[in-house]
């Protein structure tokens, strides 16, 4: 999962993109990087670590231009590098640079199509360098030395025949303008806003709407799946559908977990669907456990709030915080190893003894992934004192894996995999586990926008909704993931069979 963000403005653009990049910082927290351009040149700078320690003084005074792309990125392999760091950059055709949110699913095939036909060499392990070559080839196919609206949309179509997987993209074409457009099922989130000065209007991209409020420019509407956004250097904003067959499908998992809460992707309120993931699971406890001995609901800061709340509202049950967390700790779900997040709760979170002692606790949490966490919380709620501890979460059990772009690639690593509830809670040291039924949450999210009429869910239930990912697939992922511990034993692999670990 990471975050992107572009934008073209009538003055420099490097400390927007900046701005932009810190409030989308939940969505990665192992690389960043910015890339802009004056028209003429361009200016890069990226590295691993957070965006505030990325980028200092003399790295801003340096990326000049009222034009540029950001991303912040999180490994979805595990590991981090930093030359899998984004934004890539190629000088042909007239200079292009990407940023990428997604995965995509036959990185492996495509990377030999490169060598063998398009005659183009890639330098990283990333999909998203693969990505911008597909797109930088077919460009060059299509236009002369004056690329049209026409030649951009023609260029993202065959990028749509030729990629598979899931893709939110902005590319920054040097001295033209910037291309915004995603998969053709919509998997991964991307919205376009405007705003109005004196001097003209001014464009941004962005993974989440919450990054345009914060820089003033206002919502206009999600890319759609399938489409393309191209704005001139002139702001003059073209658009098209570029797919053959697009379906809307976005990843449900963005409500649940990935997305700020004050953001709204698809039309959906993230908040809103959290609250009412809230309401639709504490109906499923009252129908199940109509005699429960709940005495107070506490949630698993900070994304479990709005459906702890609601769930304690509909139980009329008191809504405790009885978790302090660490603001200067990342998010353990996105951290790049297992020995990271394991390191990192009891640094994160302390626990307000006088909210468990003596107390049955109902704890709520937004997921229950690999359980590491979760085990960890419920014994420090223990050691509060509490007497029972129960846990609940807002979304189903997650037993497979997700290919499109966010970190849960291997089964094996899923607790709930294999695994009835009632064994789950054993895993992880609980007195009882609830589940969200997976019709409630797509019920939740589908209320805010009733003309969606399918999510990727594949992680609760294994259906891949681009149609291309198979058994023999997530067999060789899992057993690149098993054999490789860290980065250094996963880039000394060199096979093509690594390229679909990516």
């Amino acid at each position: 999962m990471c975050g992107i963000v572009g934008i073209l403005a009538k003055s420099p653009v490097n400390q927007a993109i900046y701005d932009g990049l810190t409030v989308l910082q939940h969505r990665g927290q192992d690389a960043a990087g910015i890339i802009t351009s004056d028209g003429k040149r361009v200016y890069l700078r990226k590295d691993n670590g957070l965006v505030r320690d990325v980028f200092q003084a003399h790295h801003m005074l340096a990326l000049r231009g009222t034009m540029g792309i950001g991303h912040v990125r999180y490994p979805t392999a595990g590991c981090s590098s930093s030359a899998e760091a984004q934004p890539f950059y190629v000088n042909s055709p007239f200079g292009l640079a990407i940023a990428h949110n997604g995965n995509l699913t036959n990185t492996a095939s495509l990377r030999e199509e490169l060598f063998r036909e398009d005659l183009r060499h890639i330098n990283t392990e990333s999909d998203s360098e693969v990505l911008l070559n597909v797109f930088a080839h077919e460009l060059r196919e299509f236009a002369g030395l004056s690329p049209t609206p026409e030649h951009i949309f023609r260029a993202v179509a065959a990028v749509h025949r030729r990629c598979r997987g899931a893709y939110a993209v902005v590319i920054m074409i040097a001295g033209l303008g910037i291309v915004a457009f995603r998969d053709p099922h919509g998997i991964r989130p991307i919205v376009y806003g405007r705003r109005d000065t004196d001097q003209g209007p001014e464009h941004m991209i962005a993974s989440e709407s919450v990054a345009l409020d914060v820089l003033g420019y206002t919502l206009v509407r999600d890319v759609g799946a399938g489409e393309a956004i191209f704005i001139s250097m002139d702001g003059v904003v073209h658009s098209r559908q570029c797919a053959e067959r697009p379906r809307l499908t976005p990843c449900i998992f963005e409500h649940v977990y990935m997305a700020r809460p004050d953001s709204i992707m698809d039309g959906i309120s993230v908040y809103k669907a959290r609250l009412r993931m809230g309401e639709r699971l504490a109906r499923k406890l009252l129908r199940e456990w109509p005699d429960q001995d709940i005495d107070v609901v506490i949630p698993i800061p900070d994304t479990s709030r709005a459906a702890a709340l609601e769930l304690a509202k509909e139980l009329d049950v008191k809504y405790r915080e009885g978790f302090i967390k660490n603001r200067y700790i990342g998010r353990t779900f996105i951290m790049p190893g297992q020995n990271e997040r394991k390191r990192s709760v009891r640094q994160k979170l302390n626990a307000i003894d006088l909210e468990f002692r003596g107390k049955n606790v109902l704890l709520v949490d937004d997921s229950i992934v690999r359980g590491t966490t979760s085990k960890q919380i419920i014994q420090m709620a223990r050691d509060a004192g509490a007497v029972k501890v129960y846990f609940a979460s807002a979304a189903p059990a997650v037993r497979y894996p997700n290919v499109y772009g966010i970190d849960m690639p291997s089964t094996h690593e899923l607790i709930a995999a294999g695994r009835t509830t009632e064994e789950v809670a054993a895993e992880i040291g609980a007195d009882r586990v609830l589940y969200q039924d997976l019709d409630d949450l797509i019920e939740a999210a589908r209320e805010g926008n009733p003309r969606i009429t399918q999510f990727d869910t594949s992680c609760f239930d294994g259906i891949y909704v681009t149609g291309d990912v198979g058994q023999e697939y997530l067999e060789t992922v899992e057993r690149l993931r098993r054999n490789a511990g860290n980065c250094e034993e996963i880039n000394d692999l060199g096979s093509t069979e690594l390229h679909t670990y990516y």
